[in-house]
């Protein structure tokens, strides 16, 4: 998952460290291994660019949901150039 990686990130930084590079965070309801920490939260950390919030999906959603995965991946490209 995405989030594991995000989270090796995160212990390789010094505490309080701000990720500047951009990033996308997908909120998905299914996912009953990983819940999505308020963007509150996530925002202090990491330079957030795309936030959404799927109506359907879960842990493996590119398998579950492509179409969505897919257009949500798509959308966070278009908005970084």
């Amino acid at each position: 998952s995405s989030r594991r990686v995000v989270g090796c990130l995160a212990r390789s930084r010094p505490s309080g460290a701000h990720c500047r590079e951009p990033v996308g965070v997908t909120a998905l309801p299914g996912d009953k291994v990983f819940k999505t920490p308020p963007r509150s939260f996530v925002e202090k950390s990491y330079n957030v660019r795309r936030w959404s919030e799927m109506p359907r999906g879960g842990h493996f959603a590119a398998l579950e949901e492509p179409k969505l995965f897919i257009e949500d991946v798509r959308a966070f490209a278009r908005d970084l150039r």
